[in-house]
């Protein structure tokens, strides 16, 4: 079992910046990917950014703007955006895959003046 809580989310401007926190406990070894999706309202989750040991991969509105890093000391990955748009406004989930998908309950950012 893996355990997985976001932090970071909150209320930010437009071109404004966040940083969102995933940390990961229970059966860490086992993960093998980790990676953040968001859903708006009326929306279906998508992929936002994804990392693996070896490489990352970014959906075509993160890219430029966000970037997935994993502290492995510490359990948890981080996505820093930047340049926030108002279309950027979403649950952000945290993902991991061992190879069972497991989810956080999500964190909440709102882009607007």
């Amino acid at each position: 079992q893996v355990q997985l809580v976001e932090s970071g989310g909150g209320l930010v401007q437009p071109g404004g910046s966040l940083r969102l926190s995933c940390a990961a406990s229970g059966i860490i070894v086992s993960i093998n990917a980790m990676g953040w999706y968001r859903q708006a309202p009326g929306k279906q989750r998508e992929l936002v950014a994804h990392i693996t040991s070896g490489s990352t991969n970014y959906a075509d509105s993160a890219k430029g703007r966000f970037t997935i890093t994993r502290d492995n000391d510490k359990n948890t990955v981080y996505l820093q955006m930047n340049s926030l748009k108002p279309g950027d406004a979403a649950v952000y989930y945290c993902n991991a895959v061992s190879p069972l998908h497991y989810w956080g309950k999500g964190t909440l950012v709102t882009v607007s003046s």
